[in-house]
């Protein structure tokens, strides 16, 4: 099922990138992707997005255009408007050109206190605007050492994802929160383990789970990336830091196959 269901490939930018340096880099990536249209043997195995900060939504999108590489929000507001200052809305996303949003990153659920049921709304938020909301979800290396990870995830799961999403709208991210950023990722055989829970949990919230894509999040880089993508339910990758370096980013999108 996983062949049929498409790799996809998301880079995160997070709070990194500035007008100049983002343009060139979406330009990078969108000449990369059209070479590889026209060329049999460059193809792709994979769709690609990324996700920059809010403020080069608009101007990627002239960069983008004509290639296949997708954009997408880091995060939204439940609300479609009003009294929110410093947030933007799923419908501001789709406005901007948008196709998915990233909800309920770690970094979001630590740093700003979001709830599972934050994050359910805010996926709500998406569907209602006509996004995909990938959504993520993740243990802590205490929760880990604790034997916890698969109780954690199947929490988050439950409390994250609204009733009646499917694979037109959702994408799971699992992102073991102790390694992003660090260099360090679980073994092959624990991730396989966790995707393999998080396909049986998504029945108790969606109709079809063998449609949906379930991303690996976490210290993914060129070197590792074949490995991880080859595990089974592994549907593609949430990248970091190595999104922001055009041709790590590609040599991953790469590994798809």
């Amino acid at each position: 099922m996983a062949q049929s269901r498409g790799k996809l490939v998301a880079g995160n930018w997070k709070m990194n990138m500035l007008h100049d340096d983002g343009l060139a880099l979406a330009r990078e990536l969108a000449h990369r992707a059209v070479a590889a249209s026209r060329a049999p043997a460059e193809h792709l195995g994979c769709e690609l997005l990324i996700c920059p900060t809010a403020t080069l939504l608009a101007i990627l999108g002239e960069a983008l255009a004509g290639s296949s590489v997708m954009r997408g929000g880091q995060d939204c507001h439940a609300a479609t408007k009003g009294a929110h200052t410093g947030d933007i809305s799923a419908e501001m996303l789709k406005d901007a050109g948008c196709s998915h949003v990233i909800v309920g990153h770690s970094e979001r659920r630590s740093d700003h206190g979001e709830s599972d049921a934050t994050v359910r709304a805010k996926a709500a938020a998406a569907r209602r605007a006509g996004l995909v909301a990938i959504v993520c979800v993740g243990e802590s290396e205490a929760e880990r050492i604790a034997g916890e990870a698969l109780a954690v995830v199947a929490r988050q799961l439950a409390g994250s994802i609204p009733p009646g999403m499917g694979g037109g709208d959702l994408v799971i991210a699992y992102e073991p929160v102790w390694a992003i950023g660090t260099g360090r990722t679980p073994t092959l055989e624990d991730v396989g383990e966790m995707h393999a829970h998080i396909r049986r949990r998504l029945a108790d919230s969606v109709a079809a789970p063998p449609e949906i894509r379930i991303l690996y999040g976490g210290s993914v880089k060129p070197a590792n990336a074949g490995e991880l993508l080859a595990v089974a339910d592994v549907d593609g990758a949430l990248v970091g830091g190595a999104s922001l370096v055009a041709e790590d980013f590609w040599a991953i999108a790469r590994s798809c196959g």
